[in-house]
């Protein structure tokens, strides 16, 4: 697993003995029990410069952590999903600051939580409607249920709101969501939730078709991310990763084997905010193509202008001032939100070496991405260990991986 064949790192401005520290990073997060195995890729002007995976996918069969191992990339659904909108924003289909009601009237009369217990629950009506502009910053004043920190995500709980375990359809899971309250009034508070999950039903109520038909003929086909999908096929299954997690005597145990999950079959919902397995290099390619302005090997999904919006900040300030001090690892101190993932806006004030107009997310399993325009940089690091929060790892590997610019 080597850069492209005719690249040298120099040529692309990274040092390749920096780049070293990356595979030694890796060889010793593995060797001291933190994880089981994980791949890193990163990609600068177009080319690969780094792309290494050690340790296993499967410790219990002796399989290795390779180029192709396909993972859980939970949360790294989400930016595709807010892909999939904005072509369809782009199609006139509607415009970012429409009431959601216009076209799923569930959302209609929307009222928010103020206070009250689990018995009576204290609500007033929502001061404006949600908009598709919210759903995609997560400031619609939804919620989840495994956040378990208050009394809206209790009844989220209560009303079976899980997009990746539900037996029921897409469409039913979004009305449950539309008969619950608020947890705050629509674009007060950044509140990570379902709110992609509603996107995903958005998609097929504007296009008329089932969202993961639309995300496979729309966005990974043209993409060619032939191994990222909604579930692993028969034919995929040896290469699937187990997922991890720390037991009480710190060693890593199965979290979900790769023998038996539900990853193996195509899943009652598709899941637009957490649903997807994937690879490195497919998942680089979305990455490459967000760094193109919209266009890959000749195939353009979206128009340059509408890749600058998305990845613009379209908060009034950072995720801190909008009453998220801290998510998972991270302080969001100087971090935004653009139209599907965080966009960095003050390094020093985020107290983590980056550029402003960096954007980046990850999800439950330990896997993340960042992009970063200035620097014509993409890194993506697939793992399988859950929680996210369990190891600080993403930024130990965001300190490596900037260390290695040159130019």
């Amino acid at each position: 697993m080597q850069p492209d064949a005719d690249t040298n790192p120099r040529d692309l401005g990274l040092c390749p003995d920096r780049l070293e520290r990356i595979d030694a990073w890796m060889r010793s997060t593995i060797g001291a029990g933190r994880l089981a195995g994980l791949s890193v890729m990163i990609a600068r002007h177009g080319r690969t410069a780094f792309f290494r995976a050690h340790g296993h996918a499967d410790i219990a069969r002796h399989k290795p952590f390779a180029a192709d191992t396909i993972t859980r990339i939970y949360s790294m659904t989400k930016p595709l999903t807010s892909l999939a909108v904005l072509m369809l924003y782009e199609e006139g289909r509607f415009q970012l600051d429409d009431p959601l009601a216009r076209f799923l009237p569930e959302f209609s009369e929307m009222r928010v939580a103020v206070g009250g217990n689990r018995v009576k629950l204290e609500t007033e009506p929502a001061r404006r409607p949600i908009t598709i502009r919210d759903l995609l910053t997560h400031t619609a004043g939804l919620t989840y249920g495994f956040m378990e920190a208050t009394l809206v995500d209790a009844l989220y709980r209560v009303h079976g709101i899980d997009f990746q375990t539900s037996d029921h359809s897409l469409a039913d899971l979004v009305g449950r969501v539309a008969r619950q309250p608020l947890l705050a009034q629509p674009g007060a508070e950044w509140n990570y939730s379902v709110a992609t999950d509603v996107l995903g039903h958005l998609v097929t109520v504007l296009s008329g078709l089932d969202f993961a038909q639309f995300l496979r003929a729309r966005v990974l086909g043209p993409l060619a991310m032939h191994d990222t999908d909604f579930h692993v096929p028969k034919d995929k299954q040896a290469r699937f990763a187990a997922n991890y997690a720390f037991g009480r005597d710190g060693r890593l145990k199965v979290y979900d084997d790769a023998v038996g999950s539900r990853f193996l079959k195509p899943p009652p919902v598709a899941s637009g905010g957490g649903g997807l397995v994937s690879t490195a290099p497919d998942y680089m390619r979305f990455c490459r193509m967000i760094l193109n302005r919209g266009e890959l090997d000749g195939v353009r999904l979206l128009g340059r202008k509408t890749v600058e919006l998305m990845l613009a900040n379209h908060l009034p300030g950072d995720l801190a001032g909008m009453g998220q001090p801290r998510f998972s690892e991270s302080s969001y101190t100087g971090i935004g939100f653009g139209l599907g993932f965080s966009v960095m806006l003050d390094p020093a004030r985020a107290q983590i070496v980056g550029t402003p107009g960096e954007v980046a997310w990850g999800g439950l399993a330990s896997t993340s991405f960042w992009i970063d325009p200035a620097e014509d940089l993409a890194v993506v690091m697939l793992a399988q260990l859950i929680p996210s929060s369990a190891l600080p790892i993403r930024r130990e590997l965001r300190v490596l991986s900037y260390a290695a610019l040159m130019d």
